[in-house]
């Protein structure tokens, strides 16, 4: 199995729930690493080169396509990392005949939704940044390589992934670290595939997304952001506290990187 971006904070979470499940796992990344078990056979290169890519594939069954910009930058730098990086993991699986791709997708690819309405992985994206953009384009290329070339994909639109709860937002779209791993051994291991959506998120109380599908994938979230809810203040009827995307979806957020 192999992970890109496992030097970032879900990738090293994922690296050390996964080390001791497979006999091999490659770890990709641009920045160094050093293999931490006779099982991690690491890699750094660039997600952009398509034939690195293709080579550190090499005898992999799977991938958990981590890497890229995790937040709001310049359009051309997004499309660069993020959707040239998908293409090359997505290339590099099909050329190496991976039996199943996750693909890091985001919450913030539907954040224009009002709060009080609960969103499936079936309605329109209406994303909230330019970064909510580069992930509706990852969930394109991953269709279409699911839909053209046969390969098994599984989008994870991933919540607030955080070790605990810090502002109001997060009581509805927090990811705790063990779901986050269980939402990915899952997309890992769903049968009969070909391409899902789904949301990552925590058993919140006030969730705003729908998590049939992730039940679907065979998992079920076990944690609750409400159990911080006491020591987080909650915004006011502010724009950005209706709107699924917070504080994603204010003009400012965008306009500092035009």
């Amino acid at each position: 199995m192999a992970v890109t971006g496992a030097a970032g904070r879900i990738g090293s979470a994922v690296r050390a729930g996964l080390r001791d499940e497979v006999s091999r796992l490659v770890l990709i990344d641009r920045a160094g690493l050093t293999a931490q078990s006779p099982t991690e056979d690491v890699h750094k290169l660039d997600l952009r080169d398509a034939e690195a890519v293709t080579a550190a594939l090499r005898g992999a069954d799977a991938v958990v396509h981590l890497g890229g910009i995790p937040d709001e930058a310049p359009l051309p730098y997004l499309l660069d990392s993020n959707v040239q990086g998908t293409f090359s993991v997505l290339e590099g699986a099909r050329r190496q005949g991976l039996r199943r791709v996750v693909l890091a997708s985001s919450n913030h690819v539907t954040g224009f939704y009002p709060v009080l309405e609960t969103v499936t992985p079936e309605m329109p994206t209406r994303p909230d940044s330019l970064y909510g953009v580069s992930k509706v384009a990852v969930e394109a290329l991953g269709r279409l390589y699911a839909d053209k070339f046969g390969l098994s994909v599984v989008c994870l639109r991933i919540g607030s992934f955080q070790d605990r709860v810090s502002e109001g937002r997060h009581l509805s779209t927090w990811l705790s670290p063990r779901d986050g791993l269980g939402f990915v051994r899952a997309a890992l291991t769903a049968c009969d595939v070909r391409f899902a959506t789904a949301y990552a998120v925590s058993a919140n109380t006030r969730r705003f997304w729908d998590t049939d599908s992730g039940a679907d994938l065979g998992y079920v979230p076990m944690d609750n952001a409400e159990s911080f809810a006491s020591r987080i203040a909650v915004d006011g009827e502010s724009a950005q506290s209706v709107l699924q995307g917070g504080a994603h979806t204010r003009a400012e957020y965008t306009l500092r990187h035009l």
